[in-house]
């Protein structure tokens, strides 16, 4: 048993010891990116996909937990290819160049994104309108800081909120298909199903009576 335990810690010691050489250390990255891709992937999706499966859809318990585990593993999985593909890109480029420059990250970015995150499916499609949403608001700030716009003299956000939510509105009003299918849900939700109810029941307790009064 002893002897067990010595070379499990001599397996330790030696695992740790190539984790510390510096001549593995790019492709080390590439593994520890797909790692932490596949867990934050995993962290990321599963709350949100047991509130919205909760909330929005319909069927047994079974189906429903079949559909957060469908979804949790889908973004645990893409963004755990995305990152692997991102991190071997940015070191075989650097390597082939001999240092790095800024449109390695570009390229390698693209390529990953083309290839993981290229299918049109819902699950893509959050992440990619999550990601463009914070490209527009961090351009605007590049664009301010490198002097190709002028430095607003109020704040911007109050206009930017009054558009966004207006926006929003008028195309779930007047043109929701163009949406995405969970925002269609969360806005039928609140804007919708609130002008519906039978009695008390179904105005502060229940959203929708599930009998057939």
């Amino acid at each position: 048993m002893a002897g067990g335990g010595d070379s499990f810690r001599a397996l330790l010691r030696a695992a740790n010891a190539l984790l510390r050489q510096r001549r593995y250390h790019a492709a080390l990255t590439v593994i520890k990116g797909f790692r932490n891709g596949a867990v934050y992937g995993a962290k990321i999706r599963a709350p949100h996909a047991l509130v919205m499966t909760f909330l929005f859809k319909s069927g047994s318990l079974r189906e429903k937990l079949k559909s957060i585990a469908q979804a949790t593993y889908a973004h645990s999985r893409n963004l755990a290819y995305f990152v692997f593909t991102y991190k071997g890109l940015l070191a075989a480029q650097s390597r082939l160049q001999g240092k790095k420059i800024p449109f390695h990250s570009f390229l390698a970015a693209c390529i990953g994104g083309w290839l993981v995150f290229g299918d049109n499916n819902p699950i893509n499609s959050q992440i990619i309108m999550y990601l463009l949403s914070r490209i527009l608001f961090g351009l605007s700030r590049l664009a301010v800081e490198k002097g190709y716009i002028p430095q607003p003299k109020q704040d911007p956000f109050p206009l930017v909120a009054a558009l966004v939510w207006g926006t929003v509105l008028w195309l779930f009003e007047y043109h929701r298909e163009t949406l995405q299918p969970s925002l269609q849900s969360s806005m039928t939700y609140l804007y919708e199903d609130s002008e519906v109810w039978h009695d008390l029941s179904d105005f502060l307790i229940y959203n929708k009576r599930t009998d057939s009064k």
